[in-house]
């Protein structure tokens, strides 16, 4: 593969990940208004998972090892469960805008979790981090999030749960191509439906045709192509490029949550964008490493 070509497919697969899932947050909303949160993330990544599983198999593709499934339950259980997972849990309480907006800080989330394995956080990117976390402090202490330091400790929480399965996940025995993420899928849409029970969620006696359709969205857009595309950046550049979704995400959020559902964003709102905003952008700028490694290339 030319380097033209490989740079022709990073872009349109972070297109995907910025675009779908900054729309994802919205179609969230909708859908938890009749699936319980764990119950629409189960539904959501094992249907998901078992289409892209099931075609793979019939082109002849080989199964995971037991070792592989063992990987891919680990990043099931950290990015579709812990991750997406808590997010949906806090949508029945924040609008979809502020949880993206909250989720913007998984790149810095990545350098920490980076530095585990060898990155070595540059001055930059502690600059980076610093203001990253300001602009959430502003959102707790000043903006839709005031007071409810359950809700902020929550995004927090799957931010990290994002980024800790994300840079972990390259370390990771896994099955290569599309089959690490329907794998990855399949496990996590599992997980996520023993996380319902133990919550004592239960499929719902009836559902808006909104929230069908918010559950197909997520489930072809979101979850075939979007994560399919995710899994695929981060083993084709580094992890905090693969991340830099959450750099557009929040604003894709704000714009779809404004226009579709009159959400209301506030000017502290905006001012909490724009700090988190500046230190993910210095987290993502501080190397030059930006590019895919010559082996894969």
């Amino acid at each position: 593969m030319t380097q033209r070509n490989h740079w022709l497919l990073v872009t349109i697969a972070l297109a995907c990940t910025y675009f779908i899932w900054g729309s994802t947050y919205l179609a969230i909303k909708y859908a938890i208004e009749s699936f319980p949160p764990f119950v629409m993330v189960g539904l959501r990544f094992t249907i998901a998972g078992s289409l892209v599983y099931v075609s793979l198999r019939l082109l002849g593709h080989a199964p995971p090892t037991r070792v592989q499934w063992r990987g891919a339950a680990l990043v099931g259980l950290l990015l579709p469960v812990l991750g997406n997972g808590t997010v949906s849990h806090v949508q029945l309480h924040v609008s979809s805008s502020v949880a993206a907006l909250a989720i913007a800080t998984a790149p810095i989330w990545m350098a920490i979790f980076s530095s585990l394995w060898g990155h070595k956080i540059s001055r930059r990117e502690w600059l980076g981090i610093a203001i990253g976390l300001i602009g959430i402090l502003l959102l707790n202490t000043r903006g839709s999030l005031q007071g409810d330091w359950v809700s902020a400790c929550l995004l927090m929480f799957a931010a990290a749960c994002w980024s800790l399965g994300s840079v972990w996940g390259k370390h990771l025995s896994m099955p290569s191509g599309l089959m690490g993420a329907a794998s990855q899928m399949l496990c996590g849409g599992l997980i996520a439906f023993l996380f319902s029970i133990a919550f004592g969620e239960h499929m719902p006696a009836q559902v808006s045709p909104r929230a069908w359709v918010a559950l197909g969205f997520m489930i072809v857009p979101g979850s075939i192509i979007a994560f399919s595309a995710y899994h695929w950046l981060l083993h084709h550049v580094r992890p905090l490029v693969a991340s830099s979704n959450t750099f557009v995400n929040p604003v894709v959020a704000f714009v779809v949550g404004v226009w579709f559902a009159d959400e209301q964003i506030y000017l502290m709102e905006y001012i909490s964008l724009a700090v988190i905003l500046v230190g993910v952008f210095l987290v993502l700028t501080a190397t030059k490493e930006a590019v895919p490694d010559e082996q894969i290339v």
